[in-house]
């Protein structure tokens, strides 16, 4: 099962961004998505540096979102893409071949066009009702979401109100995985991530 952590250091208590990154690189995460999207270029560059240089024992990627230059010029492991966005595939060319590719996902359609985009995943939500912030988007419920799975070959993450209560049942859905921002950025997360591990 992957783990995304989606980062937002403005919802953060107690501790910095780095912080929260450091400890999701030592238990919790597979993935961190870094998607600081108030921050200007050279400073999203500096902070993904500052992340990839950190101890990184369990060998979690680090992925940027939005930002193909960014990514590119830091070596991120991966570039994360919004919904709306250019085709996975017109970045393929500026990008190392093991990055990895990503689009965030609302309806199965959108799954579709990002398996046909040549996306290596998909982020779709929302699932449940999102913890982190407000959303004008209906939820889907663990059924979307295995009509979401079911749809395509590449692997789908469930994003949207995740908790350790229903990460089992997100997996059982068909999901890959799971994303989020709050599950993570607790400072019990990871404890939570692995007693709920399917």
């Amino acid at each position: 099962m992957i783990r995304c952590y989606i980062t937002d250091r403005h919802s953060l208590r107690g501790e910095t961004l780095l912080e929260a990154i450091a400890r999701n690189l030592h238990a919790g995460a597979d993935w961190v998505q870094i998607r600081e999207k108030d921050l200007q270029a050279r400073e999203l560059f500096e902070l993904v540096e500052a992340a990839l240089a950190l101890p990184n024992p369990r060998g979690v990627k680090i992925l940027v979102n939005t930002r193909a230059d960014v990514a590119v010029a830091a070596g991120a492991h991966g570039l994360h893409l919004p919904a709306g966005s250019p085709a996975p595939r017109r970045f393929r060319s500026l990008a190392r071949p093991a990055v990895l590719m990503g689009v965030s996902c609302h309806t199965v359609a959108e799954v579709l066009a990002a398996e046909a985009g040549d996306a290596d995943y998909a982020l779709f939500g929302p699932v449940f009702s999102p913890l982190s912030k407000k959303s004008d988007l209906p939820s889907h419920g663990l059924d979307g979401l295995h009509r979401a799975t079911a749809a395509t070959r590449i692997p789908v993450l469930a994003l949207g109100g995740i908790t350790s209560g229903n990460i089992a049942d997100c997996i059982e859905a068909g999901a890959a995985g799971v994303a989020g921002i709050s599950l993570f950025q607790s400072p019990n997360g990871h404890r939570d991530l692995l007693v709920s591990q399917p």
